[in-house]
């Protein structure tokens, strides 16, 4: 059975486990990373990313959302739930008119004035923390990107009917 939805696609069981994977690993992937010249490297955006490839700019932004949302309660900070529905939802709107980087690149832009001022005013964290915070998402985005570029096309090929 299948249904069209607000994705203007129809839905199987495929597709489903697919999106709800998208939606449920990032709080997984969030728990690892590396630290690389002081920063916490994280990957779990490689997943926001390719929901808004995939799925858009809705499954950029629930994505987003729901895949912060263990991030957001382990560090009592819910700002980042809406920073993350920020970045997947600009990534999926720009993505298939620009491009995958420069969509990633772009959603970052956007998302950065949110985090930074949530950051400083609303969590309180002090501006070299969240100067840190910046570079280390810059980096993480960048490399989360370019996964995604390297690999969306065939990931979507596994559960859609495409050429």
């Amino acid at each position: 059975m299948k249904y069209k939805n607000i994705f203007g696609m129809e839905f199987d069981l495929k597709k489903i486990f697919l999106l709800t994977s998208l939606l449920i690993f990032p709080n997984i992937l969030a728990i690892f990373h590396f630290s690389l010249f002081g920063l916490r490297i994280h990957f779990f955006q490689y997943l926001i990313f390719l929901a808004a490839f995939i799925f858009g700019p809705v499954g950029g932004v629930l994505s987003g959302g729901v895949g912060s949302l263990y991030t957001a309660v382990a560090l009592g900070n819910p700002y980042i739930a809406i920073g993350n529905v920020i970045l997947g939802g600009f990534a999926g709107l720009f993505m298939k008119k620009i491009g995958i980087m420069p969509s990633v690149m772009l959603a970052y832009t956007v998302q950065l004035p949110w985090l930074w001022l949530t950051d400083v005013y609303l969590a309180g964290m002090s501006i070299k923390h969240v100067n840190m915070i910046v570079i280390a998402l810059l980096v993480s985005n960048l490399i989360c990107g370019a996964a995604v570029k390297l690999t969306a096309r065939r990931i979507k090929r596994l559960f859609f009917d495409v050429r």
